[in-house]
């Protein structure tokens, strides 16, 4: 099936000359199957994707670009692919973009700049992409990321007003809630392990945190310790706020720092929920099987990774809309074993 070409040359792989030939059907039949577009019945279905599985026939995307305009490629940019937000939020799109039948380029972006992410987006308009979704534009970059305006974007980040669609979690509220759960069981005074400075998230919670506090009545909360999202930033702040007694609840800004911030609390000998009530956010599957359970701010990441790609398409499928709706992921309080009334 992989003879020789009109000019000599060997074929890289089974055209779709080829499938149609094995699957007795037209070779616009196999393109209709391939992409997904026009009706077929369902039997001449089957029996093109056994051919497309028995020669195992890639679809050519340059061929399909230069037919219909697109690659069926989406371009996914992020400074940190590691970091579990990012890397829940990428699976999130990678899962969503499979059900459209788009597959999915990363690209990460060296510094958090607007001058590190233009290069970035820039790269990936030469990649064959037809649009670009972008996780947590840090450093100021979403105010100032200017891209060609027929470039489809959507962006997971709040601050990009009016620039780009964008799908974002209402962060601030979440924090609200975390302080207002461990207010209600009594504490007067809620702590926080907040993340870096230059992340929007971290600024958004640290927000809700020290609003709940005044409208509780704590005009001047007490100084927030600085992590950087990892666990064992959390154990090195828990290090000093387990030495500190006034210290009776704490707020993480995720559920990492709050890991290492109750191995800390644990060495110095003070329980948790007992002395100290810990509560985090994201809701990461480890939070279920710590000892005890956390509670935390459960973000839904599937969600997310839905409603970004669902906004890049909706600009691709309509060139040029006038308007494409954001979208606002609802977060939600899970009680578990780390909260409890303080000491009387």
């Amino acid at each position: 099936m992989t003879g020789k070409g009109a000019r000599g040359g060997r074929k890289t792989g089974p055209s779709i000359a080829d499938v149609a030939r094995l699957a007795g059907v037209s070779a616009q039949t196999v393109s209709r199957v391939s992409t997904g577009t026009g009706p077929v019945r369902p039997e001449t279905r089957d029996r093109v994707m056994r051919a497309i599985e028995q020669l195992g026939y890639t679809p050519n995307r340059a061929a399909r670009a230069l037919r219909d305009g697109r690659y069926g490629t989406i371009g996914l940019l992020a400074r940190r692919f590691d970091r579990t937000g990012e890397a829940l939020t990428t699976d999130a799109v990678l899962r969503a973009a499979e059900e459209r039948d788009y597959s999915v380029t990363l690209l990460r972006v060296p510094d958090t700049s607007a001058k590190g992410w233009e290069p970035a987006a820039r790269r990936l308009q030469h990649q064959t992409v037809d649009g670009i979704i972008i996780i947590r534009a840090e450093g100021g970059a979403g105010d100032q990321l200017a891209l060609p305006a027929t470039m489809p974007v959507a962006v997971s980040d709040s601050r990009p007003h009016g620039r780009y669609p964008h799908v974002a979690s209402d962060e601030f509220t979440g924090a609200r809630m975390a302080v207002d759960h461990l207010l209600g069981l009594g504490h007067r005074v809620v702590h926080h392990l907040g993340g870096p400075l230059d992340s929007e998230p971290a600024r958004m919670r640290a927000a809700g945190w020290r609003t709940a506090l005044a409208e509780a009545g704590v005009l001047t909360p007490p100084d927030a310790a600085i992590g950087d999202w990892s666990s064992e930033s959390g154990y090195a702040a828990g290090t000093v706020l387990a030495a500190d007694p006034a210290v009776t609840s704490v707020f993480c800004a995720n559920d990492e720092m709050a890991f290492g911030l109750m191995l800390a609390l644990h060495e110095a000998g003070r329980s948790v929920p007992a002395d100290v009530s810990v509560v985090g956010f994201d809701d990461i599957a480890l939070s279920r099987f710590t000892s005890p359970p956390l509670t935390t701010i459960r973000q839904d990441f599937p969600e997310m990774g839905r409603e970004l790609v669902r906004l890049l398409l909706a600009q691709m499928e309509t060139p040029r809309p006038e308007r494409v709706e954001d979208g606002i992921v609802p977060l939600e309080l899970v009680v578990r074993a780390t909260t409890a009334p303080p000491r009387a």
